[in-house]
Parts: C-alpha cells; structure tokens; sequence
C-alpha cells in the first residue's frame, strides 16, 4: 500500500523515529505501528533501542530493505516524467563519487546495455523448472 512505499522512502531519507515518521507523513500512530511491524516482520527493517531506558527505537533499513533502492528510484524516475509539473524533478540526485547529478539506469550485467521493457524475453527459470522436475505443484 502507498504508506509502506513511503515508509521505505523516508528510511532512505534517514527518516529513523516513530515520531518522525509521523510528522513527515501525517499517518495515524496505529497505521504507522501497524506498517512498521509488519516491515520488520518482512526483514525490510530492524527496530533497535535508541535511548538508555531501551523503550524507545528506531527503525533502520536491513539489507533487504537497502535493496529495494532500485524499485524506489525507479517509481521516482516515473514520476520525474510522467507527474512532475514544467519546473521538472521535485528531487534531484548527486552521486557522491563524481558529484554530478545522476538519474540511476538498469543496465544488463553482461554487456553493459540500458534495458528497457521491451529488450527482455522472459522463460521459465530454474525456480520453476526444478519444481516442476519434482512434480510439485507451483502456486
């Protein structure tokens, strides 16, 4: 649903604390514990104690959630072209290593090549294929 992508989007924005979380989205506080438990049920993200009392945390991306980067950049990538309005991007973004602002590409890990939709022919993979060979039933 829309409040766990931007639950996601403002971890990457080093958006850590409950309370923070409700000020930048305006989400009730039993929507937000709801989204927030259900995250780290996933393995999106851990909550760790922040203060001495060990009552309150923080919630921080796990690898899981770091590798959901590139879904995220991609949903702003289509709406830098498709919603932004004629004074362009909302956000723009600086590749630390170069320091030029960047619009990340999927590229193919063989050849190098930028990957649209219609440059990829999907088959059965060995998810499937080795399932199958077993005769199980594939839901």
């Amino acid at each position: 649903d829309r409040w766990t992508l931007l639950i996601i989007r403002d971890c990457f924005r080093r958006v850590r604390r409950f309370s923070d979380f409700q000020k930048s989205l305006g989400i009730t506080k039993h929507r937000l514990s709801d989204r927030l438990t259900r995250l780290v049920e996933e393995g999106i993200l851990v909550k760790r104690p922040y203060d001495a009392s060990g009552k309150r945390f923080e919630y921080r991306l796990t690898e899981k959630g770091l590798d959901l980067y590139p879904v995220l950049m991609s949903v702003v990538q289509w709406g830098d072209k498709w919603v932004a309005d004629e004074d362009g991007a909302p956000v723009v973004y600086t590749h630390k290593s170069c320091g030029n602002y960047t619009k990340p590409r999927y590229t193919c890990d063989c050849c190098g090549e930028e990957i649209q939709a219609r440059d990829l022919e999907p088959e059965a993979g060995p998810g499937v294929t080795k399932k199958m060979e077993r005769g199980e039933a594939l839901k």
